[in-house]
């Protein structure tokens, strides 16, 4: 049996640990290597929720999930199993994922196993997933009876990469053992939402836009897209995104700002810059309700295309946001 548990509960029995470790809501980070070691924990963990008749999701791999399906047996049939790959390509929509599922289980305890890093990630990828591990201690805190194991492959994965996850955890499991992590960044765990975004590589189209611009983004976005490989769907659906969010910069950010775009590692990025300020890095992450009037900008932009990138502090609001030439 994987020996997790609640942080309440590591506090006796692994090592002291701070309080403000203590929440209902559980996070934890397995370091596994390899693919017997990766199966021996997450399959532990799945196990011990299935015998207590818990909802079980797994996101994870297409891969993994043959393999953990394998192991189960006709108990992976309690088990709903997700491809990371697909979800969780854009790191913005894993977040409503998990909400989802929760929805579909009131009043029922729930654990989950994610795994949104692995080897091949882009580097602004890769930040998206690491400022994503922070978030869900934000989004779900108050969840008391959810539990969510994150495996990191520590065979393939960076140390930095290693070092961010035991910063984005409250707890830390290895072979089978669950401890408080000395390195939770429980003071900032909103760091990533205000790291400056790299400036764009190469040549950059730029437009000054204000309430009457739709239009213009729109046809700037289109017309550095269709060069590219971008299939005809996807330059739509990144149109789309850029006129969402040219109405949402305008509403929010003071009536103006500006659009530039350009092509970078593949893909194609528009970023939107005005004066406003956004104090709820959630927005955009969760689904907005059936009756929402406003609020669907960023929500539409993460649904549409490949990666988001927001950041915003006391100088103003910035909205990258990245269409890869080949659909994964």
């Amino acid at each position: 049996m994987i020996r997790v548990g609640r942080v309440r509960a590591l506090r006796s029995t692994v090592a002291p640990a701070s309080d403000e470790l203590v929440g209902a809501f559980e996070h934890s980070a397995l370091l596994y290597e390899g693919e017997a070691d990766f199966a021996a924990g997450v399959g532990a963990f799945l196990r011990e929720g299935i015998a207590c008749d818990e909802a079980v999701m797994v996101a994870v791999s297409g891969e993994k999930i043959d393999r953990l399906s394998d192991a189960l047996g006709q108990r992976a049939g309690a088990v709903s199993f997700v491809d990371m790959e697909q979800v969780g390509r854009n790191p913005g929509r894993i977040i409503s994922a998990w909400q989802d599922f929760l929805d579909d289980s009131p009043g029922r305890p729930a654990r989950g196993v994610g795994e949104p890093i692995w080897a091949g990630r882009s580097a602004a990828e890769l930040v998206e997933c690491q400022l994503h591990e922070s978030l869900l201690n934000v989004a779900f805190r108050d969840a008391a009876d959810f539990r969510l194991l994150c495996p990191y492959d520590a065979a393939t994965l960076a140390p930095t990469v290693l070092h961010e996850a035991t910063c984005s955890h409250p707890a830390i499991v290895r072979a089978g053992v669950g401890a408080p992590s000395r390195s939770y960044r429980m003071d900032d765990v909103l760091g990533p939402f205000r790291t400056p975004l790299p400036p764009p590589s190469g040549g950059v189209d730029v437009l000054a836009f204000d309430r009457y611009s739709a239009r213009d983004a729109r046809e700037l976005a289109a017309g550095v897209a269709r060069p590219t490989r971008l299939a005809e769907k996807r330059v739509e659906d990144l149109e789309l995104a850029v006129a969402e969010l040219v109405n949402n910069s305008v509403e929010h950010g003071g009536g103006r700002g500006v659009l530039r775009v350009w092509c970078e590692n593949g893909a194609v990025v528009c970023e939107l810059r005005d004066r406003g300020r956004i104090r709820d890095p959630m927005v955009g992450r969760r689904r907005p309700p059936c009756d929402a009037e406003r609020g669907r900008g960023l929500w539409m932009a993460h649904q549409l295309v490949d990666l988001v990138q927001v950041r915003s502090d006391r100088d103003g609001t910035v909205v990258r946001v990245h269409m890869r030439f080949a659909s994964v």
